[in-house]
């Protein structure tokens, strides 16, 4: 997962990507395990467009997208958040989603 900004985000919704953005802080204790969790995911779905994003840095992003608290997974399809992911559960249920987010 790379590191985005505010523009990364904004330009990828402007094109109407499918992606996904990673919001997590770097003193939380459960981001740093949803991160290793989603990390084992990704792997399993190479063609997914993510990046992560320290809401510490963009709280206007927090605001727009109304993150009630992280990590959270943002979902995007062709542009539009469709889906906040709070509960990352495990790997199994990471890849389902994700694979899931991708089909549909």
């Amino acid at each position: 997962m790379q590191d985005w900004t505010e523009t990364d985000v904004q330009a990828a919704a402007r094109e109407g990507d499918t992606f996904c953005v990673y919001a997590y802080t770097p003193m939380c204790g459960t981001c740093q395990v949803a991160s290793k969790m989603l990390t084992v995911a990704l792997e399993l779905v190479p063609q997914l467009t993510i990046g992560k994003m320290n809401v510490n840095f963009f709280p206007s992003i927090a605001k727009h997208c109304e993150i009630e608290s992280v990590p959270c997974l943002l979902l995007y399809k062709e542009g539009k958040l469709i889906q906040k992911i709070y509960a990352f559960q495990s790997v199994p249920y990471l890849y389902t989603t994700l694979k899931e987010f991708l089909d549909n």
